[in-house]
């Protein structure tokens, strides 16, 4: 079995594949003060709670963009299975051609999502991410053409709360109407609305500038809330970097 990890800014997600198929998916939040050792236990308590054992795990592959935590996280996977972890970094094959001006800036994250949209659908496609910041990118036959990046819904929101005293915290829930009548619904459609018209937006002038899609895809912690009321056609894939994790710990090997 292989194990990918995927360590962002709010989640650290982890799937376990048995060929090229997810047999587990866990989302842990990301706490950057947990040592090696804490690390360590919360995974061996993990594969407990899915009778897996570590042993079973022949191999591991990592991508963050939370590098004061990488490090941890790969020495408690090695310390529990006994064998060596691919962190995904400058270097590492992805077969995916980064075509943007640096290509070592290029996000881990974006990189294995991109690899997973190749390789499960068909091309050219947009991949949209709400996680801690809201990410549009494309992929076509060429390779990886560029990103969007924008502060994320939770994010926003926050801002929007903790600078407003008289503005409540609230579910990330459609309101029936974009117009308002009450502070809520006013929120939910900024928040929720208002993403979703920002991102229907950019998918029509990423359509502009590279052409009609054949794919729209969604994935991030957030996607299911916002994807739903875009006016594009969306897939949403929760599991998009998780599966391009797989593909390019197959490729290195």
């Amino acid at each position: 079995m292989i194990l990918t990890i995927d360590i962002g800014n709010t989640n650290i997600n982890l799937g376990l594949f048995q060929g090229d198929t997810l047999q587990m998916s866990v989302r842990l939040a990301t706490e950057r003060q947990r040592t090696e050792d804490q690390f360590a236990v919360d995974f061996f308590q993990l594969f407990q709670m899915h009778r897996i054992a570590p042993a079973e795990i022949s191999g591991t592959i990592i991508s963050s963009v939370v590098p004061e935590i990488t490090a941890a996280v790969k020495f408690a996977i090695e310390r529990l299975t006994q064998k060596k972890v691919l962190v995904l970094s400058p270097g590492v094959k992805t077969g995916l051609n980064i075509l943007i001006d640096n290509p070592a800036q290029l996000g881990a994250d974006l990189a294995a999502g991109g690899v997973g949209a190749a390789a499960s659908y068909p091309l050219p496609a947009f991949v949209v991410d709400l996680g801690t910041a809201t990410k549009i990118y494309a992929v076509d036959e060429k390779g990886f053409r560029g990103c969007m990046i924008a502060p994320g819904v939770a994010i926003s929101l926050k801002a929007l709360t903790d600078t407003s005293s008289l503005l409540p915290t609230i579910s990330l829930e459609p309101p029936k109407k974009a117009c308002g009548t009450n502070s809520i619904e006013s929120m939910q459609s900024g928040v929720i609305l208002g993403t979703a018209a920002m991102i229907d937006g950019l998918l029509d002038r990423f359509t502009e500038e590279l052409g009609a899609p054949k794919t729209v895809l969604a994935t991030g912690g957030l996607s299911a809330f916002i994807a739903p009321v875009c006016s594009h056609e969306i897939v949403y894939d929760s599991h998009l970097v998780l599966k391009g994790l797989k593909k390019i710990y197959d490729k290195n090997q």
